[in-house]
């Protein structure tokens, strides 16, 4: 009808993936018919797209392989499965590497559409796409579709959407990280045409989570249900399949519908026993409380030592094994799933909460009477009750029937035997039954020094091939199995008859050894937890008044003058060598202060002149340093060449105090000297006044300091 028959019958080499004439009949009847009415155009392209240029063996195709076809060098996209399945455009290979003298021939069971868009531009043309076409946009995925790559797209229609609650896909919207997770679980990160999928085969999606596709009849099954509305629409970078339910993600899911945070700690179906189930509604609600955490808290946040709350306020404690992870006695199975709101993990059992100590549960189990009493008298009663992770294989009073008043009184007669006996009975680690290997024998040390096997077998534990009739008893600070025989460590020998006939008696399960003059080693009670009571008493602070006296190392005289007060300060300094002082003078009033210096090493002094309009206070001060610096000074100015000459003060030589050490020694020399030292100032005050005026058209010159290093 189009023509071709001369082209294939022709020279050349060629393959034609031809369909069957079943591939035809189901073939839509409205493509078939728009076909065969132009058969000169669109029957001969359709034909032309089921050609290659050359010759192309299975042997030759390979998994995710594009190759050019005759029709405008459009792709035709070969997978190869590992099981064996070839398809062309998801269209299977049912009879193939049918050899011609120009060619080959594969037969496949349908009719091929040429490929031009992306599952990208799928997405966007399809109306009844367009809820997971948004949900795509609003995860950024939308452009990876858009790329070349091999997808499988399970795309949930409108429909699918329609059934979620109401609301649902706006309150996850805001939150990408679920958004992106619920469009990528919908994921493959390969090209799986319906033809190659084998019924119950798991995929793992692109969100990171795994989902099985089977088979039902003719059609395909998610997670084993039959959801799939039309399988194998191929696009450039993959394949489509139409689903009517979408698939949600463990991270999309609520927990307890609630905004709120919680972890669940959901414990399988046959942990709830008809005795559990016979509870009244109070403590069956105190159960489930106890299994619901006040927080999220996923799988990679557990550690061991953790401390988790829950919503019944009470604490419970994370054990980490090497192949298990357990809540106080209940430990996880394999399930763990995260939601958008919480997490949930799957127990084997009930997880009982500890609320005794190891004391208090064996005191008011009322079994263990011997074995408390033995512990008493060792002294070790107290490691039943301090805080602590222990275990203890406390053996019930069954296990002591054997033995006389006497007997036991011979064990307590021994304190370092009894210590041995007892603390073999212990470690300082928590050990429940479901965080043991199953079939292996593990290897646990005992305070008293030696390993005690434990194994676990058909869910029971075994120590030193004793059985545990009674396991996992959870206290706050540790937890206890229950034994009926007493445990000894096989390797350790008994050095007394007496105490070998009473041990023989008490144990049975080992042949014990005897060694004569043998004695038991002390233990060091290490294990003892000292606790440091310290008692913080407040006291009101006190204010304390102190009164500090300092003696005065300067004595001030003042002597009034005349009209307006002059104050003369009078310095004495205790030297060997004469003290020159000077006087200086300036401004209109003048206050003279005369100081004695009474005690201490004189320290460098300077001789500081000042000039000031303003009363200046006169410094008497003794120069250490050699020479006197007596005569004229010059200052300069910075204006013109003038030169202002300022002519020293005057300086008065007082007499040599060194004789004396006080001022009180000679009250009289003090009253003659001031007198003295106050007619010569007011004798040469014109003389200081004219030294202190400024010419007349000159500035006042800038004071100038020489600094001269004291020696000392």
């Amino acid at each position: 009808m189009s023509k071709l028959r001369a082209e294939i019958e022709g020279e050349g080499s060629f393959t034609l993936f031809a369909p069957s004439n079943d591939a035809w009949e189901e073939l839509d009847p409205t493509l078939r018919s728009g076909l065969e009415s132009n058969v000169n155009i669109e029957l001969k392209n359709s034909l032309h797209y089921h050609m290659v240029n050359h010759r192309l063996m299975t042997k030759d195709m390979k998994n995710d392989m594009t190759v050019t076809s005759m029709y405008n060098n459009l792709g035709i996209y070969i997978n190869h499965y590992p099981n064996g399945v070839l398809t062309v455009n998801c269209a299977r290979l049912i009879h193939a590497n049918q050899v011609a003298t120009n060619g080959v021939v594969h037969v496949i069971d349908r009719v091929i559409s040429s490929v031009g868009n992306t599952i990208r531009d799928f997405l966007e043309n399809t109306d009844d796409l367009s809820s997971f076409a948004d949900a795509a946009l609003a995860a950024e995925v939308m452009d990876k579709l858009g790329k070349p790559g091999h997808y499988t797209l399970f795309a949930p229609t409108n429909s699918a959407f329609d059934k979620l609650k109401p609301g649902f896909m706006e309150s996850i919207t805001e939150n990408q990280e679920v958004i992106k997770a619920l469009v990528n679980n919908h994921l493959l990160n390969s090209v799986q045409c319906a033809e190659a999928i084998m019924a119950g085969t798991v995929y793992e999606t692109a969100e990171g989570s795994t989902i099985e596709i089977g088979c039902d009849g003719d059609s395909l099954t998610v997670n084993g249900i039959k959801m799939v509305l039309k399988k194998d629409i191929v696009t450039s970078n993959g394949v489509v399949h139409l689903i009517d339910r979408v698939i949600m993600p463990d991270s999309a899911k609520e927990v307890l519908g609630s905004k709120t945070e919680y972890t669940l700690l959901a414990p399988l179906n046959a942990a709830f026993t008809e005795e559990v189930m016979s509870q009244d509604e109070t403590l069956l609600k105190l159960i489930l409380e106890n299994h619901m955490l006040k927080t999220k808290i996923t799988l990679n946040e557990l550690y061991s030592g953790q401390m988790l709350e829950t919503l019944s306020g009470k604490m419970l404690r994370v054990f980490i094994y090497r192949t298990a992870v357990c809540i106080e006695n209940a430990c996880m199975v394999r399930g763990s799933k995260e939601g958008s709101n919480g997490a949930l993990h799957l127990m084997r059992s009930l997880i009982q909460p500890a609320d005794k100590t190891m004391f208090e549960l064996l005191v008011d189990d009322g079994r263990f009477k011997v074995f408390l009493s033995l512990m008493e008298t060792a002294g070790l009663d107290e490691l039943l009750k301090q805080k602590g992770s222990y275990t203890v294989f406390a053996p019930t009073d069954d296990a002591f029937e054997a033995l006389t008043k006497k007997d036991i009184a011979l064990l307590k007669g021994d304190l370092n035997a009894l210590r041995t006996i007892l603390l073999y009975h212990f470690s300082d680690w928590i050990l429940i039954n479901g965080g043991l290997e199953r079939g292996v024998t593990n290897l646990l040390t005992s305070l008293q020094g030696n390993n005690l096997q434990v194994k676990s077998v058909n869910n029971s534990i075994y120590i030193n091939s004793v059985e545990v009739p009674e396991g996992d008893r959870m206290a706050t600070n540790g937890v206890v199995h229950v034994v009926k025989n007493v445990l000894y460590p096989a390797e350790l020998p008994v050095g007394r008859q007496d105490l070998l006939a009473v041990l023989t008696k008490l144990i049975k399960y080992i042949q014990i050894k005897f060694v004569s003059g043998y004695s038991y080693v002390e233990i060091p009670l290490s294990f003892f937890k000292k606790t440091i009571t310290t008692t913080i008493v407040e006291v009101p602070q006190s204010t304390k008044m102190i009164r500090v006296v300092e003696q005065p190392s300067v004595t001030t005289f003042t002597k009034i003058v005349e009209g307006q007060p002059t104050i003369t300060k009078v310095t004495e300094v205790i030297e060997t060598e004469p003290s020159v002082s000077r006087v200086v003078v300036a401004g209109e009033s003048t206050r003279t202060k005369v100081t004695r210096v009474i005690e201490g090493q004189p320290s460098p002094k300077k001789v500081t002149r000042v000039i000031d309009r303003k009363p200046t206070i006169t410094k008497v001060t003794r120069v250490i340093s050699g020479a006197s610096t007596d005569g004229e000074r010059e200052m300069s100015t910075e204006t013109g060449v003038s030169k202002s000459t300022v002519i020293e003060p005057q300086i008065i030589k007082g007499p040599d105090f060194s004789k004396f050490t006080n001022f009180r020694d000679n009250p009289a020399l003090v009253n003659e000297e001031s007198e003295r030292i106050t007619k010569l100032i007011q004798a040469g005050r014109g003389g200081f006044a004219a030294a202190n005026r400024v010419p007349a058209g000159m500035r006042r010159a800038r004071l100038v300091r020489r600094h001269h290093k004291p020696t000392e």
